[in-house]
């Protein structure tokens, strides 16, 4: 299912995958497409793509949800594809990842796209191009101070994270939220989570909110609690994501990444970056 709304400007064509209560979104703004969506959803995405036009599309990660239709638009539309320079080798070939995101996504097929600049142009507007890793090695977000919009991709999501995937940084993603932060914008368009008109405060909200569960990881380790510990004190609910994902999403990642690369800058068990 589709639907579209416009906020603040920008063209918000918002999916969902209904059989797994998913959330996606893909943004357009001045000429400008920021993500192709899910191929599970192309059969509603595609009128979408022929009836607005757009002069280059870019991509906040590799992931499948978000270069999904990277190929359709490639062979259908004479535009650039744009992504980091790290994403680009990965997309040369059709997706590998495990069968239950092909299931919820569907399947992303090769496609060629070129580095993206630090600095890109849409039709009347400036864009700086933020690389914020942490979500994603090759994840960017893109900001226009002058508007006071920014596409933060997959590093918001949602306020309180507790399930990470077993690739995610939760150092990098605190670090890419306060790069982020020192920019100045009012308007949020995340990729999942949509759009939010307090932008700057739900991001400070979302790192204030890591800040605190690191604290208490790495204070429960201090204590001598194991891993699993940790994981009953802090996460004692069930997140069915970590059984259908074969682990591939845990609660114990964010414990173990915190760990891993928190707990070396809080000696004395208190994190002081």
């Amino acid at each position: 299912m589709l639907s579209s709304y416009v906020k603040e400007g920008v063209l918000c064509a918002e999916g969902t995958i209904e059989k797994y209560g998913r959330k996606v979104f893909v943004y357009l703004v001045d000429g400008m497409l920021i993500d192709s969506g899910p191929e599970i959803l192309l059969t509603e995405l595609e009128p979408f793509f022929e009836e607005h036009h757009f002069d280059q599309a870019v991509f906040t990660h590799n992931h499948e949800d978000h270069t999904g239709n990277a190929a359709f638009l490639a062979a259908n539309f004479r535009v650039p594809l744009l992504m980091h320079e790290k994403g680009i080798p990965l997309c040369l070939a059709d997706g590998k990842y495990p069968l239950y995101r092909q299931m919820i996504w569907g399947q992303r097929k090769a496609f060629e796209a070129a580095p993206i600049p630090e600095v890109i142009h849409s039709n009347n507007l400036e864009w700086k191009v933020i690389y914020t890793p942490g979500h994603a090695y090759d994840h960017v977000s893109l900001v226009n101070e002058e508007t006071g919009r920014l596409f933060s991709g997959d590093l918001y999501v949602s306020p309180h994270t507790k399930v990470t995937m077993a690739t995610e940084s939760v150092k990098q993603i605190m670090d890419s939220l306060e790069i982020l932060l020192s920019y100045r914008f009012t308007h949020l368009y995340c990729s999942h989570a949509g759009y939010f008109p307090n932008g700057k405060e739900v991001l400070q909200q979302k790192l204030e909110k890591l800040r605190e569960m690191s604290e208490k990881i790495i204070m429960l380790d201090a204590e001598g609690l194991s891993v699993n510990e940790i994981n009953e004190a802090l996460f004692p609910g069930n997140y069915p994501i970590v059984q259908y994902s074969e682990r591939e999403w845990d609660t114990l990642h964010t414990i173990r990444s915190v760990l891993d690369e928190l707990k070396p800058l809080a000696p004395k068990g208190h994190l002081s970056v």
